[in-house]
């Protein structure tokens, strides 16, 4: 909400208050400045601030609100208005309307239904005053009835609902008609204002002149009773809605206004003649031959609000000492504080004082807000300052353990972070429509797009590699923790909890002198080698058999893997292609999705890991490149080379593969590094050359190979 300061200081004198220092005690106050606005205004500048205020607090949605929490803020009297006590008295109208009033129940979601007919009506160019004020708030004055309305909701907080009374009079043929509110018709079609027209069931109420619907209620109007500027009869209609039930029809028809978003954050009904009575009275400056007469007013049984007791010794338990100079001395906020905060909120109370206990009656437009004694405390903390208070720590005298879940999840973490991936959190509702079956629905859920529980963490991870590539950020690595939900109905529902992740996408380069390609599937495979060697864990790799099904991973590129034991792990392979393309994703994502359970106790079982005394004599470490078919078997490669590589040969790393001109079809070049060393002596090379060439011609006779210089 986008306050004017100028409009602010005619309700409360805050010319001579400091901006900054204004500033902070609204902040303080529970009122967040999101911005301070620079408006030329009449060619003078002005100041506005954008702020915003909690859902709960729908008194201070207008000036008036606010101006009356910054006079308690500031402890500064509110100027005489329209609006004060005094000025009430006068209104001699304001009780032969309520005297008219019929109760009725509470089945039609409205506390409060006022209409006014207005007539005579000939001019509706708005003051430049209003266009002014209009400005400074952050609207584009029109110079027709739209200021007025707009005026009258910035200040007094009421969305007043303007129809063209010639028009619902010609179409009824009548100028006498009944205002009721009925729920509408199955299908039936509504024009709204908005020029789209909406198709209405019986969960939707409409408000009716005889059986002519003229909006829906709360929300919108119809368009074709919409006022113009050749309007010479209004129909207002100013109304107090149940909040849930406009949040619903919200919901229900897709829409939502200036009009039901005032609605939804529960307005009350303790203002609204009076703000019907100003309208009537700008109005009435430009027309002054107006002619006004009361429609309908029907007026809900008020609920009777219940005294809450607030007692001092809780006030101290809960906001405890406050600030003081003296270091070594205790100090509480005292009674008499507490009592001039009661005043300057304005609410009545009583006050016991050998007990040190308050009979406090909230005002009706606090209602919602405050229940309980503890929002009266947080209420007197808030004015005199939550940065007033002592701040402590409790003495812990011993600190908890962690579990051994939570002693997982941290290695795991560690281990992931070590390679290059980012921790992910995302929400465990989900659309039905990603790329997997998520079976189980939510009863009542808020929206579509949080309709259903999650069976995979994979779908959240790739939309946030998505959005991230549609923001111009480089692709995400990342892995989340997580629940997933599986299972077709109620009784045989299944909750665990999945280690997930996406990498690659990036292209990098090994050596300073090579190009950028993107990771091999061999490479992502070696990464998540080098995950579970940090783990300690023991993992075969299978084919992959849901090759036809999967949306996710693709068909020739993914496998199943399981550890030692044979318990399922998870899987682990290349993103689809065609699912790549969809999300204009690259295509070579490597994803994973592991069972965190299975992670967990697998580690738990797993003896310590071996540490080899650190070897002081150096390496020898040599290339050797080979021309083999492509159908070879890397491990059975790898494992004979050990086998044959004596006791020096200490590890075989893949180097280089290669395709190209120069190899023939249906063969791959392979670089291997061998590294060699000894426990108790320094190598020479001449040994290890004789090793090598040994190897050389294994791999010749065994695998056919062609050895390259």
């Amino acid at each position: 909400m986008q306050v004017s300061l100028k409009w602010i200081n005619e309700l409360i004198d805050i010319e001579e208050v400091d901006l900054n220092y204004l500033i902070e005690k609204i902040t303080l106050g529970g009122f967040e400045v999101e911005e301070i606005i620079n408006i030329e205004v009449n060619n003078k500048n002005q100041i506005s601030l954008d702020i915003s205020a909690t859902a709960n607090r729908s008194d201070s949605l207008s000036i008036q609100g606010i101006s009356k929490e910054i006079a308690a803020l500031l402890d500064k009297p509110l100027k005489s208005s329209i609006y004060s006590c005094d000025s009430l008295k006068k209104l001699n109208w304001k009780s032969d309307i309520e005297q008219q009033s019929k109760t009725f129940l509470t089945e039609n979601f409205c506390s409060v239904f006022l209409a006014m007919t207005v007539e005579n009506l000939t001019n509706t160019t708005s003051p430049n005053w209003i266009k002014q004020k209009l400005i400074s708030s952050g609207f584009n004055p029109t110079n027709n009835l739209l200021d007025f309305q707009t005026y009258i909701l910035l200040e007094t907080g009421y969305p007043l609902e303007f129809y063209d009374l010639e028009k619902i009079s010609t179409k009824l043929n009548s100028s006498q008609f009944t205002l009721n509110i009925e729920n509408a018709n199955d299908n039936e079609i509504f024009f709204a204002n908005n020029d789209v027209q909406y198709t209405l069931n019986n969960s939707v109420s409409v408000l009716r002149a005889n059986d002519l619907p003229i909006s829906i209620t709360g929300i919108i109007s119809s368009e074709e009773f919409s006022y113009s500027e050749d309007t010479k009869m209004l129909l207002i209609e100013g109304s107090i809605f149940n909040s849930t039930e406009i949040r619903r029809r919200s919901r229900t028809l897709n829409l939502r206004t200036d009009r039901s978003a005032r609605y939804e954050k529960s307005l009350k009904n303790t203002h609204l003649l009076e703000s019907f009575y100003k309208l009537l009275l700008l109005l009435r400056i430009s027309n002054p031959n107006l002619k006004v007469k009361l429609h309908t007013f029907n007026e809900g049984l008020r609920e009777k609000l219940l005294p809450i007791t607030l007692s001092y010794k809780t006030i101290k338990e809960i906001l405890g000492p406050i600030t003081s100079n003296k270091e070594n001395e205790v100090h509480f906020i005292i009674p008499e504080q507490i009592t001039n905060y009661l005043n300057r909120l304005g609410f009545d109370y009583t006050f016991n004082e050998p007990t040190l206990i308050w009979e406090v009656t909230i005002p009706y437009e606090r209602s919602e807000d405050i229940t309980r004694e503890i929002d009266l405390i947080e209420e007197i903390g808030r004015l005199h300052g939550f940065n007033n208070f002592v701040s402590r720590l409790p003495k812990i005298k011993s600190i908890g353990n962690e579990d051994y879940s939570y002693q997982t999840r941290k290695k795991i973490t560690s281990c992931l972070l070590n390679l290059g991936l980012n921790e992910l959190i995302h929400y465990s509702l989900v659309n039905e429509t990603t790329f997997t079956s998520n079976k189980i629905k939510l009863v009542n859920p808020l929206t579509e797009d949080y309709s259903h529980l999650r069976a995979t963490l994979l779908p959240s991870l790739l939309r946030t590699v998505q959005e991230n590539l549609k923001q111009g950020n480089n692709s995400l690595e990342g892995f989340e923790f997580g629940h997933v939900f599986l299972g077709n109905n109620f009784n045989q529902l299944k909750e665990k909890e999945n280690i997930a992740g996406v990498f690659g996408g990036i292209e990098t380069k090994t050596t300073w002198s090579s190009q950028l390609t993107p990771i091999s599937w061999f490479e992502a495979k070696g990464k998540m080698e080098q995950f579970f060697n940090q783990l300690n864990l023991s993992v075969s790799w299978q084919t992959y058999a849901n090759k036809e099904k999967d949306l996710i991973f693709h068909p020739y590129r993914t496998a199943e893997l399981y550890l030692s034991n044979g318990s399922d792990l998870g899987l682990f392979g290349q993103i689809n292609p065609i699912l790549a393309k969809k999300l204009n994703v690259p295509f070579n994502l490597y994803l994973f999705e592991f069972n965190f359970e299975t992670i967990q106790n697998q580690i738990r079982i797993n003896k310590l890991t071996n540490y080899k005394e650190y070897v002081s004599y150096p390496k020898i470490v040599k290339d050797l490149s080979f021309i083999i078919k492509q159908d070879f078997n890397f491990d059975e490669i790898q494992s004979i080379l050990y086998l044959n590589g004596t006791k020096f040969l200490s590890e075989v790393n893949l180097l280089d593969e290669y395709q190209g001109s120069s190899i023939p079809e249906n063969y791959i070049s392979l670089c291997l590094q061998l590294t060699f060393q000894s426990d108790n002596k320094t190598l020479e090379n001449k040994e290890i050359e004789e090793i090598i060439k040994n190897l050389q011609s294994i791999l010749k006779n065994k695998f056919e190979a062609q050895i390259r210089d």
